[in-house]
């Protein structure tokens, strides 16, 4: 209740958490505002917002601009939380054991993070679905590869912070294992700073998803908000709609993700809500 109460206090954040339930909200009744299927013919091409039946308009071959920017939220939402998740998963993996156990373990993990860490993110992602063919599990599959290191060196440092610490050197002295002192005792203390980063790179995720579809690399049975700025493109000065709608959706999606994350920070880092509470 106490971080709720922290949380709520943060402007930022609640307008933040606001946008992302409302952008939620119309992903999950996405198939209830929208029944038709996104890609079909809803009108007469490059009609204006405001026309009949079509609030947003519609593209070069008469599909809905709203439709489209509904059920882009799920894709977008879907691949940014999935992707995010694999991430993590690998990350705190990767960071717990370095951290833990130090020595040539926290060697070798941390060359194999620099070595992924050397090669640009973006450049790799589009190597990796280009390589394995644009579906969404490949998608998904190239973000989490390009977002894991920073996760990694995060929890790497939060253990070897950790691992010395009193009541961990307590519990391995009463013989507690490894994977018990980890799970039990280090992890919780360290989950604040992941599950920041976390949500941040949900945003992050979101984004590179957008350049890819822009680019003509994300699943072409998926509709998404990326790919609707990149079929528009050429046509920007006819039917502007087209590309600043979905330009938008990203802009508002990923400002939100970023709100809630600055709130969580405020909230999970007592240091700084005590600070900025003065």
């Amino acid at each position: 209740m106490d971080s709720l109460k922290i949380f709520l206090r943060r402007p930022a954040g609640v307008i933040g958490l606001l946008f992302l339930m409302i952008i939620i909200a119309l992903a999950i009744a996405a198939p209830y505002l929208f029944p038709d299927d996104p890609w079909d013919m809803a009108g007469a091409p490059f009609q204006p917002p405001l026309s009949e039946d079509l609030p947003l308009g519609s593209d070069m071959l008469g599909r809905n601009v709203a439709a489209g920017i509904v059920y882009g939220a799920r894709v977008s939402l879907t691949i940014g939380l999935a992707s995010t998740l694999a991430a993590v998963l690998i990350g705190v993996l990767v960071g717990a054991f370095a951290g833990y156990y130090g020595g040539k373990v926290d060697d070798l993990l941390m060359r194999v993070t620099e070595l992924f860490q050397t090669i640009p993110g973006f450049i790799l992602a589009i190597l990796l679905v280009a390589t394995l063919g644009p579906t969404l599990r490949h998608v998904i599959f190239a973000i989490a590869a390009v977002s894991w290191p920073p996760l990694a060196r995060l929890t790497r440092a939060e253990f070897l912070r950790l691992r010395n610490r009193e009541f961990v050197q307590a519990a391995v002295c009463q013989g507690q294992g490894a994977l018990s002192v980890v799970l039990r005792h280090i992890l919780p203390n360290a989950i604040s700073p992941i599950i920041v980063t976390g949500s941040l790179t949900i945003a992050s995720a979101i984004l590179i998803e957008s350049a890819l579809s822009f680019m003509g690399l994300g699943d072409p049975n998926l509709m998404s908000w990326g790919f609707m700025v990149g079929s528009a493109r050429s046509v920007i000065r006819q039917a502007w709609w087209m590309s600043v709608f979905p330009g938008v959706a990203i802009l508002l999606t990923v400002l939100a993700i970023n709100l809630v994350g600055e709130g969580l920070n405020d909230t999970l880092n007592p240091r700084i809500s005590r600070k900025r509470g003065h």
